[in-house]
């Protein structure tokens, strides 16, 4: 029986979790859960589930998640803010975290998660993309098994033999981008692309920070890091393929020839089931792939003049240190501008690189530092912003 801390139950994540959890309750228990603000789905997975703890993230929040719990019966013990996602990765008979939360506010937890030596299901990017070399150092010292959720990252670890690229004969890893919904928009039309055109993804059903990461392959960008970090393999011979179907999430290319690609339909109860149950496999409520019905599948290389932020991150990623940190915390205020309207889409990119280009890395030798960067970049974007448009020259494009 899994004990599983679910770090973010309310998005795509953390439903498909629960979903796994209901299919197999013989398999798996939730132990803790932790949602930001959702403070009434937080309640109602609390009276189905039971769970020992759970973590509403935002402390101004958990008056009112007190309140609504109280009177229900449920034994639940209520606690909040980053002291409280802290808790949940620690609580005494947790073995198994999801870590679904997403953005730099899941970093500590997820962290956390694997120094104290959890099976750790990593769905969130940026403990990766912050601090690479810390989490895996951390994962090698303390022994936890770290999953990706991500179905490219997931696809590629269920390619390698026993997850792991090490004496493997492995010449390129290939990570598959569905190019989000502007692939075939010329760079004009990216300019006035709006906050709902792109979260509205041709293939997959995510969050609206993560649709517009796919929407400028930033999302991809994000994944070489986290690969560079997962497998241990030089960004050159990690390759990126727009591949508009999404029914190859990934492939191993090999030495002798052969390669390995691992092929399913869009649904993330797959790669959430493989990293629950591995090495076994169990049934995910996921439809088997009819390649019939799935047709011509396509791939192409991508565009990084109409989509340059895929190139900013493997920039980032050869200078090391905290410019991925930089990069992301440039990216994810940027993209809150964007959904709030305040800037344009394209302005997303020249944001990024202009935070490369003008604030200095340094090394990214523990959590500190790293979040110094973090912060450092994002009040630094807030002034751009205000400055508008953007605070850069709107005729400088991001080089690629």
């Amino acid at each position: 029986m899994r004990q599983i801390c679910l770090l973010g139950a309310t998005g795509s994540i953390g439903s498909s979790t629960l979903d796994l959890i209901r299919r197999h309750p013989g398999e798996l228990t939730l132990k803790a859960v932790t949602a930001y603000r959702s403070v009434d789905e937080l309640v109602r997975l609390c009276r189905e589930f039971a769970p020992e703890l759970a973590v509403v993230a935002d402390p101004e929040f958990r008056e009112s998640a007190r309140r609504a719990l109280s009177g229900t019966g449920v034994a639940t013990r209520l606690e909040s803010g980053p002291e409280g996602l802290l808790e949940a990765v620690a609580l005494d008979g947790v073995d198994t975290v999801v870590a679904g939360i997403v953005g730099s506010a899941g970093l500590a937890p997820t962290l956390a998660a694997v120094r104290a030596g959890h099976r750790v299901l990593l769905a969130n990017k940026e403990a990766l993309v912050m601090t690479g070399e810390l989490f895996m150092g951390a994962a090698r010292e303390s022994g936890a098994l770290v999953m990706p959720v991500d179905s490219e990252h997931n696809a590629i670890f269920q390619c390698l033999p026993r997850g792991s690229a090490d004496g493997a004969g492995i010449e390129t890893l290939v990570l598959t981008a569905s190019g989000g919904p502007f692939r075939s928009w010329d760079a004009a039309a990216l300019e006035s692309a709006t906050p709902a055109q792109a979260c509205d993804h041709p293939t997959w059903s995510m969050g609206r920070k993560i649709s517009v990461d796919s929407a400028t392959l930033m999302n991809k960008g994000l994944e070489v890091i986290e690969a560079h970090y997962l497998f241990g393999l030089s960004q050159d011979r990690i390759r990126v393929l727009i591949h508009p179907e999404s029914i190859v999430h990934g492939m191993v290319n090999y030495a002798d020839g052969s390669t390995l690609a691992q092929m399913g339909t869009p649904d993330m109860r797959t790669p959430i089931a493989s990293g629950l149950f591995w090495p076994r496999r169990l049934p995910a409520g996921v439809e088997p792939l009819d390649l019939v019905k799935a047709g011509t599948l396509s791939f192409h290389e991508p565009d990084t003049k109409r989509f340059p932020c895929l190139a900013l991150a493997r920039r980032a990623l050869e200078e090391g240190g905290t410019a991925p940190a930089v990069l992301n915390a440039a990216n994810e205020s940027a993209v809150q501008f964007f959904l709030d309207g305040r800037i344009g889409f394209m302005e997303i990119a020249r944001i990024n690189a202009r935070a490369l280009d003008s604030l200095p890395s340094g090394p990214a030798d523990s959590v500190e530092a790293v979040l110094e960067a973090d912060s450092r970049t994002r009040e630094q974007v807030v002034q751009w912003v205000k400055a508008g448009p953007a605070g850069s020259d709107p005729n400088r494009q991001p080089a690629d």
